[in-house]
């Protein structure tokens, strides 16, 4: 379990400073906010792995909230920043 834990971990790792670079050199705002999202979703699936690594089950309501303000935020800025144009 633990170089599964480790493996993990480090993939995550990865993810999220690749993410970081796009989120920060990103072309556009829409390139950010997808950017923020994938991190917040990095973020989450950091948690589950810790929750399923630590056997503790406290923090997985904290995902699953992490994981809705991610959505909730990536949708409201999307909402507000896309032109409608009809």
């Amino acid at each position: 379990m633990t170089v599964v834990a480790i493996v993990a971990a480090v993939l995550l790792s990865a993810a999220a400073v690749l993410t970081a670079y796009r989120t920060l050199i990103g072309p556009s705002t829409l390139d950010r906010v997808v950017g923020i999202d994938s991190i917040v979703g990095i973020a989450a699936a950091g948690l589950a792995v810790w929750a399923a690594y630590s056997g503790d089950a406290t923090v997985l309501p904290a995902t699953v909230a992490l994981a809705l303000v991610g959505f909730l935020g990536s949708a409201a800025v999307t909402r507000f920043r896309v032109r409608d144009d009809r």
